[in-house]
């Protein structure tokens, strides 16, 4: 089960890299949330993914680099760095330790996530 639940969580990643909501939608329970430690407390997966849409908009590409992970029955915690690199060419990461929950279905009921952003320079 627990390799499930990480193919899932890479499935989710690779949707999001790829700017496909309905893919990303389908890995989730109807009443899903999301937590970020931005201090705005829990958002709709509608709210979290209208967010996203914007942020993604403003980049070139965007790749989940997984650093580790631990899985457990019901849930998936993760390290990784997303890599973003902007319309303007400048590269960035955003260091991120994401846990993913599950229902019984294997669908994400929840997502808490911990990130920061760390500029990288210019591309060559």
């Amino acid at each position: 089960m627990s390799n499930d639940l990480e193919n899932k969580v890479l499935a989710y990643l690779q949707a999001l890299e790829q700017a496909d909501w309905a893919a990303a939608r389908a890995l989730c329970d109807g009443t899903a949330t999301v937590w970020h430690n931005d201090g705005k407390g829990d958002e709709t997966l509608e709210q979290y993914f209208e967010g996203l849409k914007k942020q993604i908009g403003l980049y070139r590409s965007i790749h989940y680099d997984i650093i580790r992970r631990f899985s457990r029955p019901g849930g998936v915690l993760q390290q990784h760095v997303v890599r973003v690199i902007t319309k303007t060419g400048e590269r960035g990461g955003v260091h991120a330790a994401v846990h993913f929950a599950f229902d019984d279905a294997g669908l994400i009921t929840r997502i808490e996530a911990y990130a920061h952003y760390i500029p990288e320079g210019p591309t060559s």
